[in-house]
């Protein structure tokens, strides 16, 4: 009681996470730790994490407080010894309190334009990987989904309208690639034909575009929070990100996803699927019916986005190599002249692409 009394005042008891433990986790306290910063650190997580005084002692026992500090260290987190911009995103409890405008906004609209009323809107604050968590679960929640049966298994498969791999790609971009010392904070917009995903913040000066939907180097706006949710599993360091999206969407029989720049912001967009009236199920097009191959009809809806050459294509339609289904359809759509060549005088050029004819778009 005295070694207690004589490490706490009156003052700094009370506004200290130690006036809420038990007796037994203060010993503990006072008897294994010496330095005061460490006993209020380790009474905050046992407070936060519900320990009992066993696990209190075995977490500072496997020093705990040290190896967290080591964490900061080697993921370049710490300015001086001061946890940096990227640590508090990353790890603090309540971001938002330094970084007012590092939250992120969830819009439902009715219709495909912003207007008044809004069905759904949702502030999200917390770290990066609550924002990012979060906000996919608010565009999977409002989204149309499909239940299976349990004929293969216990669990009945859910499928979403928009692929949920890509969905959670556009908004990891846009909440890790922002720039943080905008004003604007992330936008997630869901419109009756479409997800919108908007972040404060421009493309590098090498990138465009029309550049995200071919095979490109990775160039991480905030490379010390990237290194953290690739470490976390929830981004790849490779510069895929763009090209998955494609993929996924092509899958899905859905339009190839849109990307632009606009009043200092980069956008996303996803193009959720035509409703389809039960009574009037929609007719595949002429041209789309005259097809012999599904792959076909699926390169014909890549290629609506721009020109793409046959590597990029198979990587779109998650092909890990120029297939021989990708050659077959691409002949096809040749001869249908449905496409053409960017280079008809070079067919075998590493710059050839293939484009949309004007037979196709009519």
């Amino acid at each position: 009681m005295l070694a207690f009394a004589q490490t706490w005042s009156e003052k700094s008891i009370l506004q200290s996470p130690i006036a809420k433990l038990t007796w037994t986790k203060n010993v503990a306290l006072l008897d294994r730790l010496k330095k005061p910063e460490e006993r209020k650190w380790y009474a905050h997580e046992a407070l936060k994490h519900g320990w009992n005084c066993k696990d209190l002692i075995r977490q500072i026992k496997s020093g705990l407080y040290e190896r967290q500090g080591k964490a900061l260290t080697h993921l370049r987190l710490l300015d001086g010894n001061r946890p940096s911009h990227a640590a508090v995103l990353l790890f603090a409890k309540a971001p938002q309190k330094f970084l007012l405008t590092s939250e992120v906004k969830c819009l439902h609209f009715h219709g495909t334009e912003v207007r008044k009323p809004l069905p759904s809107y949702q502030t999200y604050k917390g770290a990066v990987f609550e924002l990012v968590d979060q906000a996919v679960d608010f565009v999977m929640s409002k989204i149309a989904r499909a239940v299976g049966t349990r004929a293969a298994g216990s669990a009945a498969p859910v499928e979403y309208e928009l692929p949920r791999d890509a969905v959670a790609e556009a908004i990891v971009n846009a909440v890790a690639h922002r720039d943080y010392a905008s004003k604007a904070s992330v936008q997630v917009m869901l419109f009756a034909d479409r997800l919108e995903v908007w972040n404060p913040g421009e493309l590098p000066p090498s990138l465009t575009p029309e550049l995200l939907r071919y095979p490109h180097a990775s160039i991480p706006r905030n490379p010390l929070l990237a290194e953290p949710l690739f470490l976390a599993r929830y981004i790849e360091k490779a510069g895929t990100g763009t090209l998955d999206m494609i993929g996924l969407c092509a899958a899905a029989d859905l339009l190839a996803p849109g990307f632009r720049q606009s009043g200092g912001q980069f956008i996303q967009t996803l193009w959720r699927p035509k409703p389809v009236s039960p009574e009037k199920p929609r007719p595949e097009s002429g041209l789309e019916s005259g097809l012999e191959s599904h792959t076909s009809r699926k390169v014909l809806k890549l290629l609506t986005a721009g020109p793409m050459g046959r590597s990029a294509i198979a990587k779109a339609l998650g092909h890990e190599r120029i297939s021989g289904a990708v050659n077959r359809s691409l002949r096809e759509l040749l001869e249908k002249e449905l496409i053409q060549r960017t280079l008809p005088e070079k067919r075998n050029s590493r710059l050839q692409k293939y484009r949309l004819t004007v037979k196709s778009r009519v």
